[in-house]
């Protein structure tokens, strides 16, 4: 477990290195998704203008572009093209999520629903689908417009899922699973996995980068919800206890209700079943938090998938993007941004 510890207080530099290894192709990539963003309609334009502003990792459009430039992709701009449109279908969930949540920050700036209202920031994040799947048909490859079609609609019926079990502190671990996958990791999968599509891979390699992808994803949410709850590290563009505030189930909780005692359990059960909760809630959540060393049993399970991830990448020959990616594993639980 001191490994785990040990990556979570290291700065891991693999993103960065992954950013360097495809910037030209990256601001070409912002290039593009502001060129499909332009509309006649001066709200969207504002909007989508703002939103482009906030900046944000783009993780998902890099690991469309690494995952092609790792299988030879070299000669064209689709892996521009599809980078974009990932990274449109991401904004998109993203502005449907904040209306869900009533969120109110986001990168450190205020959310759209909230500068502007609900209804402007369901039909702009609508707009973003939309201009993406224009952009998927132009490329006219079968396999990626059924692959991220498909994916939109898995996005989708997780939100959904987690609405169903909303509040509901007695969560199955696996309800959970299922609604990170669907919500999170199906995109990181359908990301690295049209890189080898458009890399006219085998179907072993196709597979090994999605399996790739869906376990990064994991990683990567189980990392940010663990955030959530984690005192000790200041994150930038989200406070901590922000998923506690929107009443959100997520695995330290879910983790925490199996080890409380009954006492606690009524507790806890009490603080969710609120329409709102107040700080001393945050306050005696994060004590049983620290009593149960919650954290550290979120990492342990985070590194499940670390390794599911990294050994996933053994099917390709070395080189310096394989090695890139395999480091990525680390900086999804490392990372505090």
């Amino acid at each position: 477990m001191g490994t785990v510890i040990q990556l979570k207080n290291q700065i891991n530099n693999s993103y960065f290195q992954l950013k360097e290894s495809v910037e030209d192709k990256l601001l070409l990539v912002d290039d593009k998704i502001k060129s499909k963003l332009v509309s006649k309609v001066d709200l969207v334009q504002k909007m989508t203008d703002y939103h482009l502003d906030t900046g944000g990792k783009k993780l998902r459009a890099l690991l469309t572009l690494g995952s092609a430039k790792m299988c030879g992709y070299s000669k064209g701009t689709r892996d521009i093209n599809l980078a974009a449109c990932v990274e449109l279908i991401h904004a998109a969930t993203l502005m449907h999520d904040d209306v869900i949540d009533n969120g109110t920050l986001r990168r450190g700036k205020k959310t759209l629903n909230k500068v502007w209202d609900n209804h402007s920031s369901v039909l702009v994040g609508d707009y973003l689908l939309s201009r993406c799947f224009e952009m998927m048909v132009e490329d006219g490859n079968i396999e990626v417009l059924k692959l991220l079609s498909s994916t939109s609609s898995k996005i989708a019926q997780g939100e959904i899922l987690q609405l169903q079990h909303q509040g509901e502190v007695d969560m199955l671990e696996e309800t959970y699973l299922k609604i990170i996958s669907a919500k999170t990791a199906e995109l990181f999968a359908a990301a690295t996995k049209v890189g080898a599509i458009l890399s006219d891979m085998q179907t072993k390699e196709k597979e090994a980068l999605e399996f790739y992808g869906r376990n990064l994803g994991l990683t990567f949410q189980i990392a940010d919800d663990t955030l959530d709850y984690n005192s000790e590290i200041k994150l930038f563009g989200k406070k901590n206890g922000q998923d506690f505030y929107e009443g959100k189930i997520t695995l330290p909780i879910i983790l925490l209700f199996q080890k409380a005692d009954n006492q606690e359990r009524e507790k806890l059960k009490d603080i969710f079943s609120k329409s709102l909760r107040n700080e001393n809630d945050l306050d005696y959540t994060l004590s049983l938090i620290k009593k149960y060393d919650i954290i550290k049993a979120c990492y342990q399970k985070a590194q499940h998938y670390i390794n599911l991830a990294s050994n996933s990448l053994s099917v390709f020959k070395d080189s310096i993007e394989k090695n890139i990616l395999e480091n990525l594993t680390s900086f999804s639980l490392s990372r505090n941004f």
